[in-house]
């Protein structure tokens, strides 16, 4: 695994830090060594976190991280609205790229095609890894109804809003299930779980609208193929009723014409995670999310809602408690917080549709 370290200046532990914070808890591919956010210079970012140290310091300058964390990469750690390149960070990045590291980013403004950071790695001899960049269109997929025809359950697990912890809640179902004896293979939908090291997925949002599901529905079978899980776990990507994500959520469960659906909430969360300076758009109930979620998975393949993930942000623990117990009398169904409780409760109802 490749040591790096994770430029997050002024973010990290929000939502716009997601990538950075992802990584912290989660990271496959790379070894992180260090995050940088001259705001938490000093504390260890497991703590900042999640309230547990994990080792990782956080720094409070580029040099500082090179210093302390010799590292062979710089990861920005930021999904930026609109996914552009944070004008405040372009001296960071210069500053990395000439101290001879490869740069990685899940923007939509590529840095290998920035024209001065382009030069600049080429004559440093670094890489520019662009991970939100989709496949040339002669090379892309269009729907081919194949998902449905697996021998595997298909399991996205979706949500009420952005950034609420779909993808932290896939990752640690998708081992849960594996250490209970279910064999799961994870697909990614977004930058941050290719970046992890997901072997399968796409930038979803990257992709032309012609070819969003197809392009997703040809990793799932590519997963299947390559490791014959009995369940595949794919990502989630915005919400059904959220009105900035016009494809995410219905492209998801196009392409994988789910077998059952886990639904991730935040209760104490009253509007949208998606520009709050500009749109204050209210958050959805449980039920009217539910019910839009099983119509359109009832048009592709009959998924319904199986289980219900919690959000803790902005939750003590006794009102993370009580709105298990709630959720599971009024709602019938499983319900955790996938990082205080784990995913063992979802682990019995997929067991059971194996």
């Amino acid at each position: 695994m490749e040591r790096a370290v994770i430029l997050c200046d002024g973010y990290f532990g929000q939502n716009t830090g997601k990538t950075a914070n992802g990584l912290v808890r989660y990271s496959k591919r790379y070894e992180i060594a260090g995050v940088i956010d001259r705001t938490k210079a000093g504390r260890d970012a497991g703590e900042v976190l999640d309230g547990k140290a994990n080792g990782i310091p956080i720094v409070g300058s580029l040099r500082e991280a090179i210093d302390r964390c010799s590292p062979k990469t710089l990861i920005i750690g930021v999904a930026t609205f609109g996914g552009y390149i944070p004008q405040e960070y372009r001296p960071t990045l210069r500053e990395a790229i000439e101290s001879g590291l490869n740069i990685v980013a899940g923007l939509h403004e590529y840095l290998s095609e920035d024209p001065e950071f382009a030069k600049l790695a080429e004559a440093r001899g670094v890489r520019l890894i662009d991970v939100r960049k989709p496949r040339p269109i002669r090379d892309s997929k269009q729907f081919s109804d194949l998902s449905r025809k697996l021998p595997c359950l298909r399991i996205p697990v979706l949500g009420t809003d952005g950034a609420i912890g779909k993808r932290t809640m896939a990752l640690l179902l998708t081992d849960a299930l594996t250490a209970a004896g279910i064999p799961a293979t994870f697909v990614a939908t977004g930058q941050t779980g290719l970046i992890q090291g997901s072997a399968y997925g796409v930038p979803l949002d990257s992709i032309k609208g012609d070819f969003m599901v197809g392009e997703l529905e040809s990793e799932i079978v590519r997963a299947y193929n390559e490791t014959e899980p009995k369940v595949i776990v794919v990502e989630g990507q915005g919400s059904i009723s959220h009105p900035a994500y016009v494809c995410g959520t219905r492209a998801i469960i196009n392409a994988s014409m789910p077998s059952g659906i886990l639904m991730m909430h935040a209760p104490a969360r009253t509007t949208r995670s998606f520009r709050r300076d500009v749109v204050d758009w209210p958050m959805p109930t449980v039920e009217e999310e539910i019910q839009w979620l099983q119509f359109f998975g009832s048009k592709a393949g009959g998924g319904k809602v199986i289980g219900l993930g919690i959000n803790h942000e902005n939750m003590t623990r006794e009102e993370v408690e009580k709105t298990v117990r709630d959720y599971e009398t009024k709602y019938g169904l499983p319900a955790a917080d996938p990082l205080w409780h784990g995913c063992g409760k979802f682990v019995d109802p997929i067991r059971r549709m194996t």
